[in-house]
């Protein structure tokens, strides 16, 4: 069995994976009930520490642990060296060493964004596929990049920033500390403060109000809609013209909106690039959910120990 983590921001979620991709079985801890005090490390292991020890067999069969972590991780080290300060305490950990150190096998860490792509080729909608660029779409915007084949990783495997070019050099200032970066514009975070330009809070309290409002036919958040998807597609041509992928997947929650985002998005990226990268080319919602980190990571690991 190899242990499959996927450390978010509010939550880890651990599993027993097989090689093939199964997850056997699965639970859920939190990381940020007491706001980061207990750092996310330590909440990690006591985690790990009660899945085992639920199934003692498994922690005797134990191949290895395969960690997909939210923030910029140097994926050789297996450490987190960047959060712009979204959460207190987190960056420099290194869950590599103290796994290692727990366990006696081999830890293999990387970005849960770069992760979410690998699975999706491994197991998902790219499978098959070998230049894949995907986009998640949430409070803010991850992704990641296959080109021929391998996960583009950079110098210290934290390639794949998607959310952080500019598309608007005088716009919005971003958390990263530029102006006008595509997550500014893209993400969900952006689509509720539009919408609530236009309305009060109490109408559209989330996005699953908003898209209830824009399926009803309401005509002031159609158009909201309407500039968000140009916004996002905008970001997504410039990342066609770069890559050339033959598919881009779309992933987070909003994904599940064919209708509303998925196929709108789909035109606009097509009729916005050049004619010879639309030729083959597909836009389509991930397919691996939540489990696309994790099914990732486990990818990742299986790679990293073929190279031993």
């Amino acid at each position: 069995m190899i242990l499959g983590i996927d450390v978010g921001g509010t939550a880890a979620k651990i599993g027993g994976l097989t090689r093939e991709g199964k997850i056997l079985r699965r639970q859920e801890v939190p990381v940020a009930g007491d706001g980061y005090a207990t750092p996310i490390l330590t909440s990690v292991l006591a985690g790990v520490e009660a899945f085992l020890a639920e199934c003692p067999e498994d922690g005797d069969g134990l191949e290895g642990i395969a960690v997909s972590a939210t923030g910029q991780v140097d994926d050789q080290i297996g450490t987190v060296i960047g959060t712009n300060g979204a959460i207190p305490g987190y960056e420099g950990t290194c869950f590599r060493q103290a796994l290692e150190e727990e366990y006696a096998v081999p830890v293999h860490v990387l970005n849960d964004a770069n992760a979410a792509v690998l699975g999706e080729t491994f197991l998902g909608g790219a499978r098959g596929c070998k230049d894949v660029v995907m986009v998640t779409l949430g409070t803010g915007v991850g992704g990641g990049v296959i080109s021929g084949g391998k996960l583009i990783r950079g110098r210290r495997g934290i390639a794949g920033e998607l959310g952080h070019f500019t598309i608007d050099r005088n716009g919005a200032p971003c958390s990263c500390g530029q102006k006008g970066c595509f997550e500014r514009y893209a993400s969900t975070t952006a689509l509720m403060r539009m919408a609530w330009e236009k309305t009060d809070r109490e109408k559209v309290p989330d996005g699953r109000a908003f898209f209830d409002l824009v399926q009803a036919g309401d005509a002031e958040m159609g158009q909201v809609l309407e500039n968000w998807i140009q916004q996002i597609a905008t970001g997504i041509i410039g990342l066609v013209h770069i890559f050339n992928p033959e598919i881009v997947l779309i992933g987070g929650g909003v994904s599940r909106q064919e209708n509303l985002l998925i196929s709108p998005l789909r035109k606009k990226v097509i009729q916005g690039m050049m004619p010879r990268f639309a030729e083959g080319f597909r836009l389509e919602a991930a397919t691996l959910g939540n489990d696309a980190g994790m099914i990732g990571a486990l990818k990742f690991w299986l790679e990293e120990e073929k190279k031993r």
